[in-house]
């Protein structure tokens, strides 16, 4: 009788074993025709993301082998989501696209990694959010497209120290008449943010970037064109951010190309060509410093940022 009674523990075991398995694979998989039933294995892949990040190990990564919508998810743990060779799609009408909140300690790899992924609030009501960011070390999306939401299409309000990194992008259609940005930074109280923007496009939205206090960011060979206000804004309410566009493009903008707003705001630009917006460059409350190598023509009004000839090397 011992002999069964232990012959039916290890049989419970082995099937829990098993079972802990399937929820902390190191690389699962989603599908158009996948069930969220399955264990997310490439050969029985599941329906949704947030069916398979709950059977994927913390830093694992989810990958779609169809093209597919596969729903709105939060992400609790460090995770990569990445759509390479198909189009994954998080449709999201009426709410968040994407929610990053990784609690812990700051610096403990709390990292998200989202690629080719298409993020979309189309809908008869938008989507709110397309990414959400509000705790966490790292976010980077990269060879992606996230468009239609009625608030920001990437919201980055870290509460800690945190760095986003945006690279190979498109963003559009963010915001609604009075608010909203296709990329806003914006730190929480006692939040930091340290962010790159490379090679990607912030357009027909109501402000392209829009940068507030405690940030750090670089701009380099990307645009901001058609928005409803600024291109590129620098905004702080009490505390300093500063905002570097290298090789970028303000243009077409109704507003303004590049502007700041608060005594803490500084903008410099470099290798920049603004043009076509209501104003070029606007400094009223802040600072635009120039490293004497702009375009800057052809704007309603010019503008004239501050000669920086103590930064040229």
């Amino acid at each position: 009788m011992k002999v069964r009674v232990s012959t039916c523990f290890a049989v419970a075991g082995f099937f829990l074993l098993t079972a802990s398995a399937f929820a902390q694979a190191t690389r699962t998989w989603v599908s158009g025709v996948g069930d969220d039933a399955n264990p997310c294995s490439r050969t029985a892949p599941c329906k949704t993301l947030a069916g398979a990040i709950s059977k994927t190990a913390s830093a694992g990564i989810i990958d779609a082998l169809d093209p597919g919508g596969f729903g709105a998810l939060t992400i609790t743990k460090p995770i990569t989501i990445e759509g390479n060779g198909t189009l994954l799609s998080v449709l999201s009408s009426g709410t968040n696209g994407i929610v990053i909140n990784i609690t812990g300690a700051q610096g403990t790899g709390r990292d998200v990694i989202l690629r080719h992924v298409l993020i979309d609030g189309t809908g008869t009501t938008l989507g709110t959010n397309g990414i959400r960011f509000l705790a966490g070390d790292l976010l980077v999306v990269e060879d992606s497209y996230v468009k239609s939401y009625s608030q920001n299409c990437v919201d980055f309000e870290p509460n800690s120290f945190a760095h986003l990194a945006v690279r190979n992008t498109s963003i559009a259609m963010c915001g609604n008449a009075s608010s909203g940005a296709a990329i806003l930074i914006k730190p929480a109280a006692g939040g930091n943010a340290r962010a790159s923007i490379e090679n990607s496009e912030m357009r027909n939205s109501y402000t392209g970037l829009r940068v507030e206090d405690n940030s750090v960011v670089t701009v380099f060979r990307s645009s901001a064109t058609g928005n409803t206000t600024s291109g590129f804004l620098a905004f702080s309410n009490s505390s300093p951010l500063d905002l570097m566009i290298d090789s970028s493009e303000a243009s077409l903008n109704s507003g303004n190309g590049v502007a700041t707003t608060g005594a803490n705001a500084y903008a410099r630009i470099s290798n920049c060509v603004i043009h076509g917006n209501s104003t070029g460059v606007n400094q009223s409350s802040g600072h635009i410093y120039s490293f004497l190598n702009n375009t800057i023509f052809g704007n309603g009004f010019d503008g004239t940022p501050v000669p920086n000839t103590a930064q040229q090397q």
